[in-house]
């Protein structure tokens, strides 16, 4: 009987920590990539080797890539600048990144999106922003952010920002992971060359009206599905 409940509870607890960050075995570990100076690819991490303590300062933790927005969408009125370990390599084997996400006045959006592997919590410095998720049974949680609230947005669940206020906004979000990863549902649905029909019978669209939609969220690459033939 005890061995049956020992399986029962690594069966409950390993899909868990097979999803979650690697705990750091060390205090930190800036890696050493032998003075590369532009960002590093977050697949090749693991193969650096971390910098010596001794030489490393405080200049090390320290970022200072979000003091100012991003490049903003002129369809969306949304400039993001996201950080990773790729950007800072200080955040490498501490499970954590984050972003500056700054909202035109007057309806920028950052459109419905998701990150795969990690929670975000989202504090709004500057602004009024309307925000909110939709969890897996189509519940809808949204309210209206005043300067210095925060909103999280759990794992996986779809969630979105406006700015609904006459000032830009500006938005800093963290998130549990150092490689969340992010789906862009617009982009994703009607910009990666989903077989037309398909889209044309799940969303009651006309031929018309798709093909403005995949022109506005960019026309495939590639064509990977035999049914484009």
């Amino acid at each position: 009987m005890a061995a049956h409940h020992l399986l029962l509870l690594l069966a409950a607890l390993l899909p868990a920590a097979a999803t979650a960050d690697p705990d750091a075995v060390q205090d930190y570990c800036v890696p050493d990539a032998g003075g590369r100076g532009r960002p590093l690819e977050l697949a090749l991490l693991p193969s650096y080797p971390c910098r010596s303590p001794a030489n490393l300062t405080a200049a090390d933790f320290t970022f200072a890539g979000v003091r100012t927005a991003g490049n903003f969408s002129a369809d969306t009125g949304f400039a993001g600048v996201s950080v990773t370990p790729s950007q800072f390599p200080a955040l490498h084997t501490l499970g954590v990144s984050f972003a500056r996400a700054d909202l035109s006045a007057a309806g920028g959006v950052n459109p419905p999106h998701y990150h795969p592997r990690a929670t975000e919590t989202a504090l709004v410095l500057a602004g009024r922003v309307y925000a909110g998720f939709v969890d897996s049974g189509g519940r809808i949680f949204a309210k209206v952010l005043e300067k210095g609230e925060i909103m999280v947005f759990p794992r996986a669940m779809v969630h979105f920002q406006m700015n609904v206020g006459d000032e830009p906004a500006t938005v800093y979000g963290t998130f549990n992971s150092e490689n969340p990863g992010i789906v862009r549902i617009p982009a994703t649905v009607f910009g990666s060359g989903i077989n037309g029909g398909v889209l044309e019978r799940a969303f009651g669209l006309s031929p018309a009206e798709l093909r403005r939609l995949e022109k506005r969220f960019g026309p495939p690459k590639t064509k990977l599905s035999e049914m484009d033939d």
